[in-house]
This record gives C-alpha cells, structure tokens and sequence, in this order.
C-alpha cells in the first residue's frame, strides 16, 4: 500500500509476508535505506525552511557535533567527521560566517581553539527540530498503533546499534 507523506510516498510494510521479509538483515537494511532517501528529502525542506541561510549536510553535522560536545577544537572535530582539518575549517567558516558557530581560545591551550554554538545556531538547531518533528507527527499519526508500537521498538533497537562502539567498529 502507498500514501503521500509530504509530497513523497511512503511504502507501507503490513502484510504477515511482507513483515517476515522485513526481518532479515538485507531487507530490513532495504526498507531502511528507502525511508531515509525520503527522510533526508524532508530534512532537506525542513533545514531550508528554518533559516534565512541553508546549511549544507556536513554544515548540519558540525552543528550537532558541536553542540553535543560543546567547546571540540578543529582536530576533534575532524576526526569525528572523518574529515581534513582544512575542511573542516572552512565548513567552520562558513557557519562563523552566518552566525551560528563562534571559535574561542581552549581554556586547557592558548595555541587551540574551541568551537561553540552560538543563540543562533541552537536557535537554528531548535527551529529545525521543531519542523522535523511536525513532519514526523504527521506521518506517525496516520499509523496504526500497533504500527506505531512496533516502529518505536524497531528504533530502539537500531538506535542501540549505532551508539558509539558500532559505528567505530564499522568505520573500518
């Protein structure tokens, strides 16, 4: 079955049969790889929509990395992103630059310095989630409870998968 979802269309996974090839790893990682294409469409308008000044996808990963570890010089930072550390300072730039990220001088070294967010980035970052959350009300709403029940579970399941740990252990 299909329905609109935001101007995109999102496939529902109901049937018995349908749900038990859901649960291999393969087909589990197929259905999850669609919802996040439409995900990443809806995050797109809604990080467009919630400031005067779009961020680009590795900008936004930066303002999360930054606020979940508020004071990160451009090392830490690269290294979190996998990045250059000259890429990481112009991504830095261009968030200075509209106002969202302030560089300071490291309180453990003068010769670092600390990233921050600034009250117009966490505004952004609020903005942000607020619309997101709006977009998935709205789609969940329109779930069955036991849909919704088994949604929540599934993530935690996969939330738990990704801490930290995994994700190190699979960037290799």
């Amino acid at each position: 079955m299909t329905r609109p979802c935001a101007s995109a269309t999102v496939r529902s996974v109901t049937s018995p049969a349908s749900r038990r090839r859901a649960a291999t790893p393969a087909r589990a990682a197929s259905e999850v790889s669609e919802v996040v294409e439409l995900l990443e469409v809806l995050w797109g308008r809604g990080r467009d929509a919630a400031s005067p000044a779009p961020v680009s996808s590795a900008q936004l990963r930066v303002l999360y990395i930054i606020e979940r570890d508020e004071g990160i010089n451009l090392r830490g930072l690269g290294a979190l992103m996998g990045a250059a550390p000259s890429s990481v300072s112009r991504l830095c730039d261009r968030l200075q630059a509209v106002g969202f990220v302030e560089r300071g001088t490291s309180r453990a070294s003068r010769r670092e310095l600390e990233l921050r967010l600034t009250p117009g980035g966490r505004r952004f970052l609020a903005e942000l989630r607020a619309r997101r959350e709006e977009a998935l009300t709205a789609a969940i709403a329109a779930m069955s409870p036991a849909a919704r029940g088994a949604l929540v579970e599934g993530l935690a399941g996969f939330r738990k998968a990704l801490k930290p740990p995994a994700l190190e252990r699979n960037r290799s």
